[in-house]
């Protein structure tokens, strides 16, 4: 069974929330879970629809070692355990003061039935007291929850000195496997800011032996959901109340991420490359459309030798050279744009100089008429 504490003295950052709605998760996938409310507030046992006030046998009857742990269990949901808790819990502090060996009770109690689930969350009360020594105790991994912010990452370092020194005193198996963003924000500059400070500080415990050598921040953070808030208050997971919202979409990847499940969000990179060549393929097609563009100007030309040969009339070789040149300066135009050429062809017709020769026969008639008229 592999045991993970959800840890953090700090309150409000998520820790039942991602031990329920993770433990949810790795149950959907088929897997045995048991979750172990170590909170007197009993946000968990709330969270998952059982009341606190009708438990019987919970987290403090196996502490005061009244109830054994395996007959204590409750099943909540199919492939999902719980070891409930009450107020009763905040009291075992002061009785198990002079109790010998009082840190290791819970680890001692779930020694009989490991075998028999695949994975066991513990969520811990937001404090470093009994409660989350017994937690660390019998865990072997530490899920750190945190939210990015300044504030959090003060408690963040004395947090990690704790599960160094009980990895040392108590257990030699407990390792922080990671830190997991809740109320993330991409957009806001700090988040990323605090993501990037906790990366090159993980990465900087690389091989100092230390609880936390192998931490990582996880690939997946809860990003801000009102979804998540409310689905406690109706005793529900989040894959219960809303399976379509971007809360049960990260907290899939969480649980994909301790099954060792490749995230899928880098496929979505692959489509978009995709999407990006059909636009290639239309610029072809606009070039296609601007190469048609001249076809129809070389067939503007051919007008134009049908009005050269009404010059035949009169032959004159400078005349025919005047229509040559004009419509290779419209040809030279044409990627200008076709209807300037077609206006440039129409003028020079009625420019010729044909019609100058029957002008000057009226001036030879026109004097007759005045002699006439004075001989009048």
């Amino acid at each position: 069974m592999r045991t993970i504490a959800v840890l953090n003295q700090k309150g409000g950052v998520g820790k039942t929330t991602s031990a329920v709605n993770t433990a949810a998760a790795l149950a959907a996938a088929g897997r045995r879970v048991v979750v172990i409310d170590f909170d007197p507030q009993a946000h968990m046992t709330i969270h998952l629809g059982v009341e606190p006030t009708a438990v019987q046998a919970g987290a403090y009857e196996v502490l005061t070692e009244s109830a054994g742990f395996e007959s204590s269990l409750m099943l909540v949901r199919p492939n999902l355990w719980l070891l409930a808790a009450n107020i009763n819990l905040v009291g075992a502090e002061t009785e198990l003061v002079n109790v010998v060996g009082r840190e290791i009770i819970l680890r001692e109690a779930m020694q009989g039935c490991r075998d028999k689930f695949d994975f066991c969350l513990i969520d811990c009360a937001p404090s470093l007291g009994l409660l989350s020594l017994n937690a660390l105790a019998a865990a072997e991994e530490v899920l750190i929850p945190l939210q990015p912010h300044f504030l959090a990452l003060q408690g963040f370092g004395k947090l990690l000195q704790t599960v160094d020194l009980v990895n040392k005193r108590i257990n030699p198996r407990l390792k922080v496997t990671g830190v997991l963003l809740c109320m993330h924000d991409t957009r806001a500059s700090l988040s990323n800011e605090v993501r990037a400070d906790i990366e090159g500080f993980l990465d900087a415990a690389r091989g100092t032996n230390s609880a936390w050598d192998g931490a990582v921040v996880l690939p997946a953070f809860i990003r801000r959901n009102i979804k998540l808030a409310e689905a406690p208050s109706y005793g529900k997971t989040i894959f219960e109340y809303d399976p379509a919202c971007n809360g049960a979409e990260d907290y899939r990847k969480v649980g994909n991420f301790f099954l060792g499940i490749s995230d899928e969000p880098e496929a979505p990179p692959e489509p978009e490359q995709s999407q990006a060549e059909p636009p290639v393929e239309t610029q072809p097609q606009a070039e296609m459309s601007s190469a048609s563009v001249p076809i129809e100007i070389r067939e503007v030309p051919q007008p134009d030798a049908k009005i050269e040969t009404p010059v035949h009339d009169e032959p004159t070789e400078p005349a025919q050279t005047q229509p040559q040149a004009e419509p290779q300066a419209s040809v030279e135009e044409t990627p200008a744009g076709a209807p300037i050429e077609i206006r440039e062809v129409h003028v020079p017709a009625p420019t010729r100089t044909e019609p100058s020769a029957v002008t000057p026969e009226p001036p030879a008639i026109l004097p007759e008429y005045p002699a006439d008229s004075s001989g009048v």
